[in-house]
């Protein structure tokens, strides 16, 4: 849970299993006011995530009807690559799979092929079909934000493995920063499954100081977009042997 001070507008981070049921107070450590909240949905200092964080509005679409998360995209059957996979193939590989974790410490555990990475796209609109179809060719699950609203709904209910972000995506509702406040307050844990991609019309692709300095794990300029899933695949490479040993302990696949 996140509570906004309302004396100097300072962000209080709470474990969730810490919170009481009934309201009560807590005291902000940095102008050292008390702060009032609790489970009631209305209380101005409750913010459960980066959607209704800062001084950027609320999507107006968020006002009326359910929330509805970024849609599946679907390829025609013809061209999908996962329906060529048969059961016994991933049988196969499952079993393969079991074997392999008992091998050295330092062998990663491989992702399974029945299981494809979960890729969010929120980029703009001329580029989306083209990027969410290449990662489809590439055994990947894409779903699509169409604005801000989408996007988080899809990141709160499912567990992403790969998020790309424009930063003219929905500039109108300032898409890029809700999507960015969302991966900011997950855990530690759940942040470390995420693997987040730039894509940016001006800064150089792969350099892993600017991927640093924006708090993502790679960025890659606009203009290799057709590159894009050989440019992830090199970079999750990377991740995957840093955590090796991380994934090994947790008994986590390999991202």
């Amino acid at each position: 849970m996140i509570i906004n001070c309302q004396k100097c507008s300072s962000r209080l981070q709470i474990d969730d299993s810490k919170v009481q049921s009934r309201p009560f107070t807590v005291r902000c450590p940095k102008c050292n006011s008390e702060v009032n909240a609790g489970s009631d949905s209305q209380n101005p200092a409750l913010d459960q995530s980066g959607i209704s964080a800062g001084g950027a509005s609320t999507p107006a679409n968020s006002r009326f009807g359910p929330p509805k998360p970024a849609p599946l995209f679907e390829m025609d059957q013809s061209v999908s690559p996962t329906d060529s996979a048969s059961a016994t193939e991933r049988l196969v590989e499952l079993l393969s799979g079991l074997v392999n974790q008992s091998g050295p410490i330092h062998s990663p555990i491989a992702r399974p092929s029945w299981n494809p990475r979960r890729a969010l796209v929120c980029i703009q609109e001329d580029k989306r079909e083209g990027v969410a179809r290449s990662l489809a060719e590439n055994g990947y699950q894409v779903f699509v934000a169409e604005d801000t609203r989408q996007a988080v709904e899809r990141m709160r209910e499912n567990q992403l493995d790969v998020v790309i972000i424009d930063p003219r995506f929905d500039a109108v509702e300032q898409g890029a920063v809700f999507v960015t406040r969302e991966v900011n307050i997950l855990r530690p844990t759940q942040r470390r499954r995420l693997f987040l991609v730039l894509l940016s019309p001006s800064l150089r692709t792969m350099d892993a100081h600017t991927a640093f300095l924006n708090n993502v794990n790679a960025v890659v300029n606009a203009s290799d977009v057709d590159e894009l899933p050989a440019l992830i695949e090199h970079r999750i490479r990377d991740f995957n042997e840093l955590y090796k040993d991380f994934n090994h302990v947790t008994k986590m696949h390999a991202l």
